[in-house]
Formats: structure tokens, sequence, C-alpha cells
């Protein structure tokens, strides 16, 4: 039962095999029309920024995505919005909360970034139902350290609210990415609910230690193992050793719409790694599951 869906047409019946009503994905995105065409005019530009191309899989209207989330039997999701500049968290955060009042599936999110609004905007976005948020340290080009986000990080570590953390260097380096730039936030805020993106690729085992240190630290799985980014950040040969250690803290996301593939294959390689007689049925219900709507809330 461990082996993974053949396709988009099997993820359904797959999840429902093991016994669950739905996928719950801590890691989507949904943005306002005009971000969203450029995000995806830069990946258009793949081969130069990335060295590869980069198709966007689900490349269709907003609706459309949505839609494809329901029959793929996605139950709940985290709509995930992130600034590149000052004066951008506010406007993408409204935007991001009124999608998630039209659309039953999706969490309340919101985003941040080091402004001198920025503790005032999280706390309200806090009392307007906000139920994780993102922070994007490589495209941000931010310090996470910055005194401006002490309040926001104190904030969310007060609330219990999960924030994804995009914080290691794949796929490309940034001046404030790597784990021990974000290992000092949470030793300031070592209660923060933290989930790190891609599992903190390629810092894979750095992430696992962070784990060790920190309790409320996660690891999301987006685009970990699948063979698209297993030639730029191949998985350690203690990959599942660590996650039988840490199998109670690693959450289904796939950075749905804008994966190079199929969200079958995610899965596919999630149910690989619970191949593993160690992990088996029970992670993959936690992982699917389970534990992303523990942290959401749902």
């Amino acid at each position: 039962m461990t082996l993974g869906p053949t396709s988009d047409a099997d993820v359904a019946r797959w999840t429902a095999a093991l016994g669950l009503d739905g996928l719950v994905d801590i890691h989507v995105h949904f943005l306002p029309k005009s971000v969203m065409d450029k995000v995806w005019a830069y990946f258009d530009q793949a081969q130069a920024h990335y060295g590869t191309e980069w198709p966007v899989h689900y490349r269709t209207a907003e609706q459309e995505r949505v839609q494809t989330l329901r029959e793929l039997g996605v139950m709940q999701f985290a709509p995930l919005v992130y600034p590149h500049k000052p004066g951008m968290a506010e406007w993408l955060t409204s935007w991001v909360l009124e999608f998630a009042e039209q659309v039953p599936e999706a969490v309340p999110t919101g985003t941040f970034y080091p402004e001198p609004a920025a503790a005032s905007s999280v706390d309200a976005s806090l009392r307007a139902g906000a139920r994780c948020f993102k922070a994007h340290v490589q495209v941000g080009k931010y310090d996470p350290r910055d005194d401006l986000l002490k309040p926001v990080w104190g904030s969310l570590a007060d609330a219990g609210v999960p924030v994804v953390v995009h914080c290691g260097h794949g796929p490309l380096r940034g001046d404030f990415t790597g784990l021990n730039v974000f290992a000092e936030v949470l030793e300031r805020h070592p209660n923060l609910t933290a989930v790190l993106a891609h599992a903190a690729m390629p810092e894979f085992t750095s992430a696992f230690e962070l784990m060790a240190r920190f309790p409320r630290v996660h690891i999301d799985t987006t685009m970990v193992g699948v063979p698209f980014a297993q030639k730029m950040s191949p998985l350690p040969p203690d990959w599942t050793d660590r996650l039988v250690e840490f199998a109670n803290r690693v959450v289904l996301g796939t950075d749905f719409p804008n994966i190079p593939y199929s969200y079958a294959t995610q899965l596919q390689a999630i149910a690989g790694w619970a191949a593993d007689d160690r992990l088996g049925e029970p992670f993959l219900r936690a992982v699917l599951h389970d534990t992303p709507a523990k942290l959401l809330s749902v």
C-alpha cells in the first residue's frame, strides 16, 4: 500500500485506501494574478536562473487550479503568499485572507517583511484569523534576524501559529539563506512553530539538527526527493533513518501549482520513504493529513 499513486487521476483513490478523507497541504501558492504572472515569467527563464528548464505544470486560471486541488482530494491547504519588497506584505495578506473566505478548503494565511508596520500587521492578521504564515528569506532578500522582525517572531511563537520559512540555500543561495542564520532566530524564540520549507534543501542534515534542538521545528516535503530535485539536491543516504527519528514532524507540502511535474510525483516520493518498514502507512497518514491538520488547526 505504500506504493504511491500512479497519476493525478489515482491520487484520491490512493488516499482513500490509506483510510484518509483527504490530504492537507501546508505549502501551496495562490497569489494575485499580476504577481503570479510575474512568478511564472521568472520560471519561464529558469534555464538562465537555475541552469534547467522549469515548465509550470498547473499553469491554469485560478478557479481551475482550485478545482484541480479538489479533484486531487486536497481537503485543506495553506495558500502561501510572500513579498519581495517593502509595502507588499499587508496587501498580499489582505488578498489571501479574502481568497480564503471564498474558498472553503483554503486556510487563512499571512506574510510579512522587515518594515516598521510588520509587527502591527502580523498582529492584525492573527486577529483576522490567519492560521499560517510564510517567510521567504531567499526571495525577500532580507535578514530574518532584523530587529523589525523580533516582535513578529515573538507574536507567532506566543500564538502557536506555524510559519513556513524558506531559509535554505536551494535553489539559489541568498545573502541571508542558510540554517546557521535562521538558527539564531530560533535561539531567540525557541517556542516558534517553524516549518522549514523544502526540508531546507540542500541542508537536509542541518535541518534535522535543528529539529533535534527545537521541538517545534518541522520540515515540509515540498519538492523533496522528486526526480527533478534529486538532480540538484539529492537526499542524504541516511534520509529515512532521520525520518524515523522525526516522523511526527514531517508535513505534506508540494509548491502547487508552480511545480514542473505532477502532484502525484511528490506523493510517489513520500510513499517511497514509507516503504521503509519503520515508517509505513502510519507515517503516510501523519505526513499527508494528521500532522499538517494539527499545525493548521483544521
